[in-house]
């Protein structure tokens, strides 16, 4: 397949979870290095995520559980919390999430996950509840 067809099918991914905060942080990324940004888009968003086999409420929680666990990629995990939102999950199901990392990640990971998912529902209407 070629890779304008993978950017292609990424970008229609990444603008399906994310709407039109894409463009922004396609250009942030473009910015510093375009290897790496159409790296980012068609690997991750248009080889794994357009794949079947699972919809996409379900590849955000993955995907939310699995940032909080690593515990360093604050950045995206508030842009991941804000498309699980976009993509049917409750503020307090994605809570819970953030809490079940705490039995495999630690109390660190979680508290840090959920000071972020805070300030994404900030962010989205002010009470972060």
């Amino acid at each position: 397949m070629r890779s304008d067809e993978r950017y292609q099918r990424g970008i229609a991914q990444l603008e399906k979870m994310h709407g039109s905060a894409v463009q922004a942080m396609v250009e942030n990324i473009q910015a510093l290095s375009p290897d790496l940004a159409r790296l980012t888009i068609e690997f991750p968003y248009g080889d794994v995520v357009s794949r079947p086999g699972l919809d996409l409420r379900t590849r955000q929680i993955a995907t939310v559980a699995a940032l909080t666990a690593l515990g360093n990629a604050p950045v995206q995990l508030r842009a991941h919390i804000d498309m699980a939102l976009n993509a049917g999950c409750t503020r307090d199901e994605l809570k819970e999430v953030i809490i079940q990392m705490a039995v495999y990640a630690g109390f660190p990971a979680a508290l840090n996950g959920m000071a972020e998912a805070l300030e994404v529902f900030q962010a989205r209407d002010g009470t972060g509840l």
